[in-house]
């Protein structure tokens, strides 16, 4: 028997959710609906889509890798061109690490949310 095949959303807890939702939707350009979401749909344009996966996985409580948030999670979001989105994000104020990784499995840079939240951004490998 099939259990969980996937992710459907990522939902969580803000103090203003308005002002966060549009700062989801001015600085990382989420399609927000008239409900108050985005939803996320494969695009052929990116690559093959049977190429697109949601990582999940778990950390050790003691973990550093979320810091400087104190929140328990982080969520990752797929990006077109890493460097290009990072420089445009400084530009606009927001809160960039100043690290980025490149490894063979892709780019990965960090935002804080303005509530404290780490943001990963990815760019996947170009296979």
């Amino acid at each position: 028997m099939k259990r969980v095949v996937g992710i459907g959303g990522v939902f969580f807890k803000a103090k203003n959710p308005e002002k966060l939702s549009e700062w989801y939707r001015d600085h990382l350009g989420f399609n927000l609906k008239e409900w108050g979401g985005a939803v996320f749909q494969p695009d052929p344009a990116n690559g093959p889509i049977d190429q697109e996966k949601t990582a999940w996985s778990l950390f050790p409580s003691d973990s550093d890798y979320f810091a400087p948030s104190t929140q328990a999670f982080m969520i990752n979001y797929r990006v077109d061109d890493l460097h290009g989105l990072l420089t445009q994000l400084r530009a606009e104020g927001c809160a960039v690490d100043a690290k980025v990784d490149e490894s063979e499995f892709g780019k990965f840079g960090w935002v804080m949310d303005p509530e404290g939240n780490r943001v990963e951004l990815w760019e996947p490998p170009r296979f």
